[in-house]
């Protein structure tokens, strides 16, 4: 089985930057892509930024220039480095990895458990 570890998330004020990361554990084959997602209270969850193992990204509209997305495929980690933080920004943050558990599988998607982030004075 696969759990994605999330940290990083807190209180921040706006114009602030935070740093998330998500490590991938337990038994698999290989990690394709990995992502960062956010759901805000009575939103639906909105992609963040993606990033595939050879290291091909895609951030959304909203967060391009402030967001980063990054990866450390040793260490099946993740991260999202956040700057320049708004209020808009506030929701739960979610890791997702596109993982492989054995060769002849294919890729299925796992959520961590979310990490808040509140971007307020």
């Amino acid at each position: 089985q696969v759990q994605l570890v999330e940290s990083g998330g807190g209180l921040v004020q706006p114009g602030g930057s935070l740093r998330l990361s998500c490590a991938a554990s337990g038994s698999f084959f290989a990690i394709a892509a990995m992502g960062w997602y956010r759901q805000a209270p009575g939103k639906q969850r909105e992609l963040v930024a993606t990033i595939t193992s050879g290291g091909s990204t895609n951030h959304a509209d909203s967060v391009k220039g402030r967001f980063t997305i990054s990866r450390d495929n040793a260490k099946n980690t993740v991260y999202l480095q956040m700057s320049s933080l708004k209020p808009e920004d506030t929701a739960v943050y979610y890791c997702n990895a596109d993982i492989r558990l054995r060769l002849f599988d294919g890729g299925m998607d796992y959520w961590g458990q979310g990490t808040l982030v509140t971007v307020s004075s």
